[in-house]
Parts: structure tokens; sequence; C-alpha cells
């Protein structure tokens, strides 16, 4: 015997699936599924408030990066960590730091996948684990690289908290270093999340040519600026390749 409820969760994930990266809005799940319009508030709130779904400026909702962890196995054709895994492996290789993959979760990211490398710096980053945008290299590889008006919107929303001693928290300076990002093709955090921790990003892209994820290499500041370009050289490249095998 079907759960009513259950179905009705199945169904919206099923439905918003369809749509992708440009999702729908309360009122339209509603008339596509001939549910109620209050009831769908109520299951919409829920699954968004539990991180199952994302919503964007524009009030339309999309799948959260929160069903990442309910198991790559149920969409490992498709699953960005999954075909990423093999090069985020050989980047791991090539610079002997630790290498995250993280997707977009509304104003947050989300660690996709972490791997660590034999001489790894201690971090508090883990898979299906959250951070901010605006202190962290993955982050900040997302606005920098999303449509203006997006990162505009983002930015707008988010409160610039100091995390430690250099995190920045002035906006036109924040819109300064994305915009050097933008023309140098990564993102970097200088110890502005975590003490002792240097970050480089880049973006990975899909088909339509929006990014989809991010990648990084983190380690050591010492140790990573002394490698910086060779570091960089890697990441680009295997950013590169993420995106080609995406279609981007």
């Amino acid at each position: 015997m079907s759960v009513k409820s259950a179905e009705r969760v199945l169904r919206v994930f099923e439905l918003l699936a369809q749509h992708g990266a440009s999702g729908l809005t309360v009122k339209e799940i509603s008339e596509a599924l001939s549910f109620p319009q209050s009831s769908t508030t109520n299951l919409i709130s829920t699954l968004y408030e539990e991180g199952y779904l994302e919503i964007q400026p524009s009030k339309r909702y999309k799948l959260g990066a929160k069903l990442i962890q309910l198991g790559s196995s149920a969409r490992e054709s498709l699953d960005i960590a999954a075909i990423g895994a093999p090069y985020l492996a050989g980047l791991m290789e090539l610079t002997e730091e630790t290498v995250f993959m993280a997707v977009l979760a509304g104003d947050e990211l989300v660690y996709a996948a972490k791997i660590d490398n034999n001489r790894s710096i201690r971090t508090t980053a883990r898979t299906g684990g959250r951070k901010p945008l605006y202190c962290t290299g993955l982050g900040k590889a997302f606005l920098a690289f999303m449509p203006d008006a997006e990162s505009k919107a983002l930015l707008d929303s988010i409160e610039l908290t100091p995390i430690t001693a250099n995190t920045i928290t002035v906006r036109d300076e924040l819109d300064t270093q994305l915009g050097l990002y933008r023309e140098q093709g990564y993102a970097i955090d200088n110890e502005e999340n975590e003490e002792g921790l240097y970050c480089l990003a880049a973006p990975v892209y899909e088909s339509g040519g929006r990014i989809e994820g991010a990648i990084s290499v983190a380690g050591p500041k010492e140790r990573m600026l002394r490698r910086k370009d060779s570091i960089v050289e890697q990441l680009l490249q295997t950013a590169g390749q993420i995106s080609a095998r995406l279609g981007g």
C-alpha cells in the first residue's frame, strides 16, 4: 500500500529532475502535478528547509545538493563526483595535497568529494558538509564564474561574517577580488576560512556553459605557495578535463 505523502515527494523530485537548472515555482509544481497549492507549499517548504531543494533568486525551486548524501549509486552515471573521481585522484597524486569537489546548495557550498593525501593538512571540510561561499576558494569560484546577476543576488543575501583574521568582510573588496579571479581563471582562499589553510579553486562547467561545480587543491600556505604555479596549471587542466566529460 503506497503512502500518499511519500508519493508526492517522489513526484516532486521526478518533476524537478526534468527541469534541471531552470527550476519551477510552487504554483508551477502544483499545477503540473495537480496537487493542492496549499499542501504543495508546505511540502516544498519542508524539502527546502531539509536541504533537498534549492531556491533561486527568481523563487524557482530545483533539486538540492543534499541528495548527493543519499548515495552515488542511484545516479552514478550523472553524478559529477563519480565523473570527476578519477581526475581528482590524479590531481591529488600530482599535487600531493588534499583535493576537493563542491556543488552549490543555495547560498552555501556542499562538498561532493574529498581526497586526502598522506601528508594532508587537518581540515574541518568533509564530504556532505557545507561551507560559506564568500570565504572559501570553492565558494569564491562559484561567485566569480556564475552569471553576474546570480552572484550579486547571492552576495546581497549573505552577511560577510569574519571567520579568521583574513576573512574579507568588505563587499567592495570582495567584488574587486572576484573580478580578478574571473580574469585569471581561478579563485584563492588565503586562510580566510581556516587558519593555515591555503586553497586554489577552479570552476567546472556543464554543456550549457554554466558552472556546475568547482574543484580545489588545499594545503599549508607555505608549502602551497612554493609550488603555486605548477598547482594552478594542474588544477586548471583537471577542471578542463572534467568539464569536457560533462559536455562543457
